[in-house]
């Protein structure tokens, strides 16, 4: 069922939002032909200047479908064979049984079973995600920190296990994606940033998307405001900030139109061949960083609409910005939305993120946004 564009109730939707508490969004959902850009707040709660809705943001995990994308590509190419231990490619950074154990399609779909290097990167951040005991001390101590990536994957395959590869499910962990770069480079000889832009994102004639040298976002966009769960009081702008600290797994910059088209690309096989599409496509339970159990595939996990079937994308936060990008698996209706602020939930005394009337107000502009 076709459900055409309706520019007032997406208008309505996105000053709902707004309303609600989020500084400043803006959106772009595409129907076909049909195309919806939009945008309600402001980009610096200072100066009222507005959010316009071709700004550059930080998209922070959607930038997983990304290095996904090029890894199979190299899969496509027979460089990299996605049931192949990692420890044949890296053995010094995965070392023995796990080496042996651990495939470069667990590293994808994180059902490694190596945990999250976040918390050990930033001591105060001690409890992400379970929040109980946790405060936003160390944002500020590393806003300029650079981070050396070797040395966040070890923190991650030293830490306890947070299962067995392969097991029933699996945890999501930024470790993984950053073996995954570094698989990018041990194969290809150049950067991962380099061999994304060339191989990703020009093949998908993306102009606006790319990885940012220093801690600035290039040309026009928000500052983002991270809340911390109310600790940071009012929130604080973290739009200047050395992305090292994720690296090729998140640090990627964009707009949302460019992520539509990108989507659109990936899901007809411009990007990777059907095959390899197909293989993103199958999925298994695991552990989000919010707790909750998802379907995800490699790279890509789905949503499932009301007679709409299903669509695919991604989802990504960095300090005080997300954005959500999701198309149909036919490619014909798309949304990607961005926000300027994040950790906008307070917590219980149990450590456990209380409901905000946001959470509604985006719920409801993802209803009309992807429904119709």
């Amino acid at each position: 069922m076709k459900n055409p564009l309706d520019p007032a109730m997406l208008s309505a939707a996105l000053e709902n939002v707004h309303r609600a508490g989020i500084p400043g969004l803006f959106a772009e959902v595409r129907d076909g032909d049909q195309v919806w850009r939009g945008a309600a707040g402001v980009a610096d709660v200072g100066t009222g200047r507005p959010v316009t809705a071709g700004m550059r943001h930080r998209v922070g995990s959607i930038t997983k479908p990304f290095t996904a994308a090029a890894v199979l590509q190299l899969v496509d190419s027979g460089q990299v064979g996605l049931d192949t231990p990692i420890g044949r490619y890296l053995p010094k950074l995965v070392p023995g049984q796990r080496g042996d154990a651990i495939t470069v399609r667990m590293l994808l779909n994180h059902t490694s079973g190596l945990a999250e290097y976040l918390p050990y990167a930033y001591p105060s951040l001690k409890a992400f995600p379970a929040l109980g005991d946790t405060g936003p001390q160390s944002l500020d101590d590393h806003r300029f920190t650079r981070f050396d990536p070797v040395d966040l994957i070890g923190m991650g395959v030293t830490a306890p296990a947070v299962g067995a590869p392969a097991g029933p499910s699996g945890v999501y962990s930024n470790t993984n994606y950053l073996l995954l770069v570094q698989l990018l480079e041990e194969v290809t000889g150049t950067t991962a940033e380099r061999y994304i832009t060339r191989n990703v994102i020009e093949r998908a004639g993306l102009r606006n998307t790319g990885f940012p040298a220093g801690p600035y976002v290039e040309g026009p966009h928000s500052r983002l405001y991270e809340a911390w769960f109310g600790m940071i009081d009012p929130p604080r702008d973290y739009s200047v900030y050395d992305m090292s600290w994720v690296g090729p797994a998140a640090s990627l910059t964009s707009t949302v139109a460019d992520l539509n088209r990108f989507f659109g690309m990936l899901l007809t096989g411009a990007v990777v061949s059907l095959s390899a599409l197909a293989e993103m496509q199958r999925t298994v339970p695991i552990i989000s960083q919010e707790g909750r159990t998802i379907d995800y595939g490699l790279g890509l996990h789905p949503m499932e609409g009301p007679g709409q079937g299903t669509f695919w994308g991604h989802g990504g936060t960095v300090w005080g910005g997300g954005a959500l990008a999701m198309t149909r698996a036919d490619g014909k209706r798309q949304m990607a939305v961005a926000v300027n602020m994040q950790r906008w939930n307070r917590l219980d005394s149990s450590g456990k993120p209380q409901p905000h009337p946001i959470d509604h107000a985006l719920a409801a502009l993802f209803r009309v946004a992807l429904y119709g």
